[in-house]
């Protein structure tokens, strides 16, 4: 029996009598941290299950979905653990792991995967059997057979295209692999999906889970104030609930995808067109990343709780979480077009790049018309175009060298490289600064303890009680920062509170 098993970011651990008290309370916060296999069955369950808590001496516990279908076990048809969220740690272990899960190693190439994160195959394999139980392969068969059974029971796509969606060389391989771990053919588990009626017949539409709670409201409020005119809206769809929409280039494939919230599910709706099947692995993951479904807002919160200031604003938006992005250097070119001007000011600079430098997209959505220029496209325009839509020349200059940055791959660090040398990477494109690198590191690349401490909102927001007579009205930086100290590793969720508290 597993009785070590990292359950958050901080490194804590529950024991077998722990996870078996979750376990009995169905208690949601532990959803994805740890899963319960079952003796008795021969199936592992979420903490979730609805089904009737088994006897703790029919239990056995595990850390990941891999580690329990390596001892043997099923996953359970009614909790459906490829529906739980993932554990969100900041170590190499689980960066591979997010990577494997995203598709990295579809096509069973371990050594250009090793390469990619900067270890040797035998250094990739110890890792991942160290903190997994599991190997490399293990790992990501799993995950393929875990996403292809999502996409069986819920949606409409042929068995051909479940088998290369979930990245299967062929279909023959899928039938085996699925019939020898499951005991059961892929048909059998096929039902009845309900046809999505508020992006048409066309779309395929997916269900990814987060432990609660989940301030939507703030994340929709958050991502509208800084959508990208022409390439991402938040508006109401056909169902008249607030939703995000967007254009989505990746790779070859484009098209579009739209974001809901079923909150009595404790899920995200994530419907998406039929033009982007063959993607779908990445795609997800890249959405996960986007809307912080990984995070785990009660351990967040008794960090920072401690802190009076940070209390108050957690009570008022309980389960605020740091709005990602789905691309990186989109991200990241906002960022720098924010750089001295205003919230509304970036935007219209973003909006009026798109037009001049973005590609036509055809989306359902009204005011979704473009997609994002690509970093080879702007890496490749003269200084003096990209300073035509409104900006000066330092600034368009800033934007080219981040692009070039981009196409070398600066803006994809490897899994496990710490928080000051991305930083530092970062600002190593000329016109990139502490506050920029900061925003990016903690938005675009997920770093949770990346903290822009020259934001001057920032600044503003951490005194809580503003000196009248001697004018101080905010922090210095290093003020800031000095009692930042105290919400590492969260301080990214710390900046969201305090912004949000300036309302």
């Amino acid at each position: 029996m597993d009785t070590n098993i990292v359950i958050d970011g901080q490194g804590t651990a529950l024991t077998a009598a722990s996870c078996y008290r979750a376990l009995a309370a169905k208690d949601a916060r532990f959803d994805g941290v740890f899963f319960t296999g079952v003796k008795t069955t021969g199936i592992y369950c979420r903490p979730v299950c609805g089904v009737k808590t088994p006897r703790e001496s029919s239990c056995v516990f595990f850390s990941t979905a891999a580690a329990a279908e390596a001892a043997g076990f099923r996953p359970c048809l009614r909790c459906r653990p490829e529906l739980a969220p993932y554990a969100l740690q900041q170590n190499l272990a689980h960066a591979v792991w997010q990577r494997i899960a995203a598709g990295a190693l579809n096509d069973g190439d371990t050594e250009r995967l090793s390469k990619e994160v900067g270890l040797s195959s035998r250094q990739l394999r110890r890792v991942l059997l160290q903190h997994f139980g599991v190997t490399p392969i293990e790992l990501a068969q799993t995950q393929r057979l875990l996403f292809a059974k999502k996409l069986l029971q819920e949606t409409h796509l042929p068995m051909s295209d479940v088998a290369y969606a979930a990245g299967f060389g062929s279909i023959r391989r899928f039938n085996a692999l699925f019939l020898a771990r499951y005991g059961m053919a892929p048909t059998a588990i096929r039902r009845a999906v309900e046809t999505p009626s508020h992006h048409g017949l066309d779309a395929i539409t997916l269900r990814l889970a987060y432990r609660p709670p989940f301030a939507w409201t703030e994340m929709l409020r958050y991502l509208a104030g800084r959508a990208i005119p022409g390439v991402e809206v938040v508006a109401q769809d056909r169902t008249e609930e607030p939703c995000y929409m967007r254009s989505i280039r990746l790779g070859d494939a484009i098209g579009w995808l739209g974001v809901r919230h079923l909150p009595v599910r404790n899920q995200i709706e994530l419907s998406l067109s039929a033009s982007l099947a063959h993607v779908l692995m990445p795609l997800v993951a890249r959405v996960r990343n986007q809307f912080d479904l990984d995070a785990n807002p009660e351990v967040i919160a008794t960090h920072l709780a401690d802190d009076p200031l940070l209390a108050a604003q957690l009570e008022k938006s309980p389960g605020l979480r740091v709005p990602g992005a789905f691309d990186v250097f989109e991200l990241a070119t906002r960022a720098v077009l924010g750089q001295q001007v205003s919230v509304a000011g970036a935007t219209t600079l973003s909006g009026r790049m798109v037009t001049h430098f973005g590609d036509a997209a055809a989306t359902p959505f009204v005011g979704v018309t473009h997609h994002f220029p690509t970093s080879t496209r702007l890496a490749q325009e003269d200084v003096t175009a990209i300073a035509a839509i409104g900006m000066p020349a330092t600034r368009a200059e800033a934007i080219r060298n981040l692009a070039q940055f981009a196409v070398q791959g600066g803006l994809q660090p490897r899994p496990g490289t710490a928080l000051h040398d991305v930083v530092a990477d970062l600002k190593s494109v000329r016109g990139i600064g502490e506050w920029t690198a900061q925003y990016i590191a903690m938005r675009a690349l997920r770093y949770t303890d990346a903290f822009p401490a020259g934001d001057l909102g920032l600044q503003k927001a951490a005194i809580e009680m503003p000196d009248a007579t001697n004018g101080i009205r905010r922090l210095t930086e290093k003020q800031l920062l000095a009692r930042a100290m105290h919400w590492s590793p969260w301080r990214g969720y710390a900046a969201l509170l305090l912004w949000h508290s300036l309302g």
